[in-house]
């Protein structure tokens, strides 16, 4: 007689459960139900144009700030941005990218317009209905429909500023660009000596390319300290110069005595400014690029012929007011 509660009791224990797992199965297959319904309902729109972003080097901070800001734009405009680019800087492989962007008919295409043989494709592009919007790097004789980025003369001319007012207009400069091809870093190296060549006190003694690389911007500057032992700054127009600047003068123990004035605060440029190895720093604004691109390029495929030319901003950014996150 004692076995029939036990057994009534795992009955009912056995139905409880059978019920509580029927439930959660049933759940399950509602949600799945539901995912699939929106999955295939019309209102689950694709994205309404496929972009093409290629960029001078994938993994570099700054090309990963425009990245973002041009993902940003897409994902509020439901368009899809693809984010390509040479893994180090290499124009070749960029042109071989534009060419392949071509050959798959993207809606369009974000691109440095860093030679003539860019300006080539660009206009190969432009023939076949495909827009091109120049980066950072404008090609102004093409057939581009608008140029976003920093009036890279205007910038140089901010530096050259900021040296003569920190070094009170006497210092012995060596310039480190990272080519000497390169239209927008010759610009960045035409507009800081047109402002300091004015002054009397200053004197550029050399100006060597580092190829886009912190390594050789290193060694660059190491020849250069050892050329010229009278070098009191350094001037350098792209991120990693200033990192190799800083590292030679260390190297033969001159830091202290020296004044850099680099581009772009990207995170260990900003580490070396904190720290007074860096006494100055352009700052550009990639991210604003990276979203305004997008937003033009919508515009060009709404039909508003832009053939138009946005600078973004430049600013000076000094140790001071790291603190405070200002610029000057």
């Amino acid at each position: 007689m004692k076995r029939k509660p036990i057994i009534y009791f795992i009955l009912i224990t056995l139905s409880i459960l059978t019920i509580i797992i029927s439930f959660y199965l049933f759940n399950q297959v509602q949600t799945h139900t539901k995912k699939l319904e929106s999955a295939l309902s019309p209102k689950a729109s694709l994205p309404k144009y496929h972009f093409a972003l290629i960029v001078e080097e994938m993994q570099h901070e700054y090309w990963q700030l425009v990245g973002d800001g041009a993902k940003a734009a897409a994902s509020k405009h439901n368009v899809h941005v693809e984010y390509i680019g040479p893994e180090r800087s290499n124009p070749e492989e960029q042109l071989m990218l534009i060419d392949k962007a071509i050959k798959s008919k993207v809606d369009g295409i974000i691109v440095q317009g860093l030679n003539e043989s860019f300006t080539a494709l660009i206009n190969q592009a432009e023939s076949q209905n495909i827009p091109v919007i120049t980066i950072d790097t404008d090609s102004p004789d093409s057939k581009r429909h608008a140029y976003i980025g920093s009036d890279n003369y205007e910038a140089g001319q901010l530096a050259g500023k900021a040296l003569v007012e920190d070094t009170n207009g006497k210092a012995t400069v060596g310039i480190i660009t990272a080519s000497l091809e390169n239209p927008h870093h010759m610009q960045r190296v035409q507009g800081f000596k047109d402002i300091v060549e004015k002054e009397k006190g200053i004197e550029i003694v050399a100006i060597k390319e580092s190829k886009i690389s912190r390594v050789e911007a290193e060694e660059t500057a190491y020849d250069m300290l050892i050329k010229h032992n009278d070098i009191t700054a350094f001037y350098g127009t792209s991120s990693y110069n200033g990192l190799g600047i800083v590292s030679a003068a260390k190297s033969l123990q001159k830091q202290n005595d020296m004044y850099v004035i680099t581009f772009d605060p990207i995170d260990e440029n900003m580490t070396l400014l904190r720290n007074g190895d860096i006494d100055a720093i352009v700052e550009q604004h990639p991210y604003e690029m990276g979203f305004h691109s997008i937003e033009t390029m919508l515009e060009v495929m709404n039909g508003k012929l832009i053939h138009d030319v946005t600078h973004t901003e430049s600013s000076i950014i000094r140790s001071p007011h790291v603190e405070q996150g200002g610029s000057s």
